[in-house]
């Protein structure tokens, strides 16, 4: 019996100084679930993070596109095509005959031509004054038909450029491109208004001469009348020959 438990002992220490000696590839690895989920929920925050990132950044680039096109300029300009309407309504304008747009010539012109008759104005003089008043109504009404083509000329150009900046406006790409066509949708409304502006003031100097001269002609006429009837110096009766013998 006691060489039994030597044996026994023996055999333990044998076996457990052997368990001691053995090789690294005969070892096991112990699997951890607690451990590999939470590597495997870093993981996943990780790759959450770097798709927030990437979104955050296609978001930018959107925002940088965006305000790119708000910055393009509109490729149309109608300020040319304005600028000559307008220019050819100032150039008639200032090609006004006779009595203009000016206060001190107006205001000579009725000091003397539209002036009332006086009793020591010679007949000559009455009658250049009578002559100089119908040529400046005449004048008057050419340069209101003249301004008046002139308008209707441009309401031709004031359409292609409206339906242009039309266009533009609805084809805009952003914030800028919509605010200058706009701006030049403004400027031509403005155009027009001036083209107004002129068709009225032109036909307005028109009636304004032509009523002046009817007030001139009539004061002119009474004057000529008193002429006429008065003694001594009017009318004096003569004899007439009108058949030859």
């Amino acid at each position: 019996m006691t060489s039994i438990r030597r044996c026994g002992v023996t055999l333990v220490a044998i076996l457990t100084h052997s368990s001691g000696a053995l090789p690294a590839a005969a070892q096991m690895h112990v699997f951890d679930p607690t451990n590999y989920s939470q590597n495997l929920l870093t993981a996943a925050r990780t790759l959450q993070q770097v798709n927030n990132q990437i979104l955050s950044l296609q978001n930018e680039a959107q925002m940088l596109i965006n305000q790119a096109r708000h910055l393009t300029s509109l490729p149309y300009s109608s300020l040319q095509q304005l600028q000559q309407s307008i220019g050819r309504t100032r150039q008639l304008l200032g090609q006004a005959q006779n009595i203009a747009y000016d206060v001190q010539q107006i205001d000579r012109a009725f000091s003397t031509t539209y002036a009332p008759a006086s009793a020591d104005q010679s007949a000559q003089s009455l009658v250049t004054n009578a002559r100089t008043r119908w040529e400046n109504s005449v004048a008057g009404l050419q340069d209101a038909l003249r301004i008046q083509a002139t308008v209707v000329g441009n309401l031709d150009t004031n359409r292609a450029e409206m339906s242009a900046l039309m266009e533009a406006s609805q084809g805009a790409a952003g914030a800028l491109e919509a605010a200058q066509a706009g701006n030049q949708l403004v400027a031509l409304q403005a155009q027009q208004l001036a083209d107004l502006t002129a068709t009225v003031a032109a036909q307005g100097r028109a009636q304004s001469l032509e009523a002046a001269a009817r007030v001139a002609a009539q004061d002119q006429a009474k004057e000529q009348l008193r002429r006429f009837l008065a003694p001594n110096t009017g009318y004096q009766p003569s004899t007439v020959r009108m058949f030859h013998e």
